[in-house]
């Protein structure tokens, strides 16, 4: 085990104790660098493998969340050949997910063992606060700290810029902001300033919003696609087919993920919580405990809104996105009924085999 150029990639004295105590000491230990398709590239700090999961670890997973993702630490089996075998997935520190999309009540994994993500949105007509809110409430789910970095401000006036900033701060959201270039590098610096050695960084957002140009400016080289806003749709063309993790040369690792239109959220509800924490501060004054803030008498939310001291967009992206998160959570529940069901129709059903061949 190279643990020096692991611990570059970010392992801890906390999992190695983890593969000891677990009898995993014997396997080579790396961290999943590129996934596409179940299929996954493993670094252990010197070389890479290309690698699959056993067939084990394939049938005894709950759900496609108990599959690596790019950013896990993997105990693997490393062959001559340059293949490897994951046997297991390390415990994660923090996981970056959303609803899969087409798939209802399953989680899709972004990245794992995340510290912070760049939430990019572009100024020219990518910014959206609605869609920000959905990426705030995906972050703090998961305890990843989240960083707005608002692109192509060369493409904007000073007087648009001045107006993006302060929406941002009318929706009372106080999430630390960086103005940037990726043309003229304005902001680069201010970027590279909270890119920290040994911090594990993911860069989100939709497709043409500059995520892939930004990683290839702070790796001072072209390693991925870049690709722009259409402008007959007004939609970002995609570029990144793929997650992978990249090394700085200040120690920093940083993750590229492809874009996203749709972000759907879990059932988490710590993330709407800090999210709308205004919103949550002021529901606390409400007549009733179990107030839902749509027309019950006494509602301190809702008097907030008619006195403008709670936004109306906000208000209103709040209570879609909490519905959301009650439909996902009502999902879950009635499959796990279902799965029980099923397990207690399989019990009897051996059950009565067994009993019917006794003689």
């Amino acid at each position: 085990m190279t643990e020096l150029h692991l611990t570059e990639l970010g392992l801890t004295d906390q999992m190695i104790r983890y593969l000891e105590d677990n009898n995993l000491s014997d396997f080579a230990v790396g961290r999943v660098t590129r996934e596409h398709r179940e299929r996954y590239t493993v670094s252990d700090g010197v070389k890479e493998y290309e690698a699959e999961i056993t067939g084990n670890l394939r049938y005894s997973a709950g759900s496609r969340k108990d599959f690596p993702a790019v950013g896990d630490w993997v105990a693997m089996l490393v062959y001559e050949s340059g293949q490897a075998l994951i046997h297991n997935v390390l415990p994660r520190k923090t996981i970056l997910q959303r609803q899969a999309v087409g798939k209802t009540g399953e989680i899709q994994i972004i990245a794992a063992n995340i510290d912070v993500a760049f939430i990019v949105q572009s100024i020219d007509n990518n910014f959206n606060i609605n869609r920000l809110e959905r990426y705030l409430t995906i972050c703090y789910s998961s305890g990843i700290e989240p960083s707005l970095v608002i692109s192509k401000t060369d493409l904007a006036t000073r007087e648009q810029i001045t107006k993006v900033v302060s929406k941002l701060k009318k929706r009372d959201k106080n999430i630390r902001h960086i103005l940037l270039s990726n043309i003229t590098l304005d902001g680069m610096e201010q970027v590279m300033e909270n890119v920290k050695k040994g911090k594990t960084y993911c860069v989100v957002g939709s497709s043409g919003v500059g995520k892939s140009t930004l990683i290839n400016n702070l790796l001072n080289k072209s390693v991925l696609k870049t690709g722009s806003i259409s402008r007959s749709t007004n939609k970002g063309r995609h570029i990144t087919e793929h997650r992978e993790l990249f090394v700085l040369d200040n120690g920093a690792i940083i993750i590229d993920t492809p874009g996203m239109r749709e972000l759907g959220v879990t059932d988490n509800k710590e993330g709407i919580n800090t999210t709308f924490e205004n919103i949550e501060d002021i529901a606390s004054d409400c007549m009733f405990p179990d107030c839902m803030h749509i027309n019950e008498k006494g509602c301190a939310v809702i008097a907030a809104v008619k006195n403008g001291k709670i936004e109306k967009d906000s208000y209103y992206n709040y209570l879609k996105i909490r519905k959301e998160q009650e439909r996902f959570s009502s999902t879950i529940a009635e499959k796990k009924k279902k799965d029980k069901a099923f397990g207690k129709m399989l019990k009897n059903y051996y059950k009565d085999i067994r009993r019917n061949q006794d003689f």
